[in-house]
């Protein structure tokens, strides 16, 4: 466990930053697009996870994670505001996930913590968010690559270039990296 927070620090920001490269590449217009009235717009994703983010992660160790002022149905309607807003919002959730990780230590690790009542250890509710934001991050991508067409710029390994990508790794020597470490 010595090196799992500051493993799981860096997988939240590397999905961050995935979220962050798909929504740069898109027109205000593209980010507040659904699909259907069923739907969820980027920019609803986008408030989904900043306001989970802030509810689980405020007083993280001492109050439960799923807060009485937290208004989730809020969180999947149609809200008017531009990309400034939208994106201070999802500063303002990651902010408080980054803060409230860079507190712990591996002592904190199997303290319980109650998310609705259910109990967790601490390592239990990273993991639970650490699989919750990038479901999420993943729609974000998807809408943004069926947004941008054929003008999308691809965030992971471009199609017909793993032998290249691959080739770049393999002539690194073997050692103990996190494979965000060269992102």
């Amino acid at each position: 466990m010595d090196n799992y927070l500051e493993s799981i620090k860096k997988q939240f920001l590397y999905y961050k930053k995935l979220g962050e490269q798909a929504i740069a590449q898109l027109s205000d217009e593209d980010i507040f697009w659904q699909y259907n009235e069923e739907s969820n717009s980027i920019a609803t994703i986008v408030n989904h996870l900043s306001g989970n983010m802030l509810s689980r992660f405020t007083d993280f160790l001492t109050s439960d994670g799923e807060k009485p002022w937290r208004n989730r149905d809020a969180e999947f309607e149609i809200h008017a505001g531009g990309r400034e807003a939208l994106m201070n919002n999802w500063d303002k959730g990651w902010g408080c996930l980054m803060s409230a990780i860079n507190q712990l230590d591996n002592k904190d690790l199997s303290i319980i913590i109650y998310i609705r009542n259910d109990g967790h250890t601490v390592t239990e509710a990273l993991n639970r968010q650490l699989a919750h934001y990038p479901y999420h991050i993943g729609q974000i991508v998807f809408i943004a690559k069926m947004r941008k067409n054929e003008e999308w710029k691809t965030l992971s390994i471009a199609r017909n270039k793993s032998t290249d990508y691959n080739a770049q790794k393999f002539s690194n020597e073997k050692g103990k990296r996190h494979f965000t470490d060269d992102l």
